[in-house]
């Protein structure tokens, strides 16, 4: 992990990102990519691509590069190599595109989570991201302090397909030399004896070579809500989860406990695509 990207729209949400963003980068010696993403009305845009400089536009990159610059002069980032881009396009599609074309290896974003009608209706761009990344994504709801990520928990149902991006979690984990807490979550409708969840589990973890790890069965009402519960028991600093990153109808029907929990969870989460 040596790049890490951090959308800024200059909010609080965003600073909180940054500030946890810089704390990985100084453990892993990243780079840090700041990117402010411009959605112009589209008589402002067809002027651009027309190769047009219409004074709005132009005042918009001056007060952006402006601000991007006093955000690269605070203290907590001293001694990091950043970069800043000011991109001309909508919010989802320019971190993706940016993403893919900078090899980008981890993106930090704030969000303030949402729940009820907004949240049916709009959505956020963090959790489009989140569905879709091909990359890691870090989530951050607060301002964290000075994160530990002692207490790292990484639940799902341990099959097959997520051997790939556990990996992913693993490189994380070593960062912080923090303990891994691995749990499958038991509910009525995902029931599963005993014996055969921990054997699922072990037999998981042994292709792996982990230091700090410990195995957890947590019954409750549902996924959701059992890795919420399960977080606040052990006292975690992080929740991982793999995300399939579902579009459309199969979406709809099926919703994503990894969006879910990055709207309603306060503590940060990392998520891995399939």
């Amino acid at each position: 992990m040596k790049r890490i990207l951090v959308p800024i729209d200059f909010s609080e949400h965003a600073e909180n990102a940054l500030k946890a963003a810089a704390i990985i980068a100084k453990k892993n010696k990243c780079e840090i990519f700041l990117l402010h993403l411009l959605e112009l009305p589209n008589q402002m845009s067809d002027a651009m691509k027309n190769g047009g400089s219409i004074p709005e536009v132009m005042l918009f990159i001056k007060k952006a590069n402006e601000t991007l610059q006093k955000i690269t002069e605070q203290p907590f980032l001293n001694g990091l190599s950043i970069n800043t881009t000011i991109q001309f396009e909508r919010a989802f599609d320019g971190i993706l595109s940016f993403n893919k074309k900078n090899k980008i290896d981890l993106i930090v974003m704030g969000s303030h989570g949402t729940s009820g009608i907004e949240e049916t209706l709009i959505g956020s761009n963090t959790e489009k991201v989140v569905r879709l990344s091909e990359v890691p994504v870090l989530v951050i709801k607060k301002d964290v302090g000075e994160i530990k990520f002692k207490n790292i928990v990484f639940a799902s149902d341990f099959s097959t397909e997520i051997k790939k991006p556990f990996k992913k979690m693993i490189e994380f984990v070593e960062i912080f030399d923090a303990n891994l807490l691995l749990v499958m979550i038991c509910t009525p409708n995902s029931f599963k004896a005993t014996v055969t969840a921990e054997k699922t589990m072990k037999e998981f973890i042994e292709n792996y070579d982990i230091k700090n790890y410990s195995l957890h069965i947590f019954n409750d009402a549902n996924i959701e809500s059992g890795i919420s519960n399960f977080s606040k028991t052990v006292d975690a600093d992080l929740i991982g989860l793999c995300t399939h990153g579902r579009t459309g109808l199969a979406h709809f029907f099926n919703g994503s406990i990894s969006e879910d929990l990055v709207n309603h969870t306060t503590k940060p989460v990392i998520t891995f695509k399939i």
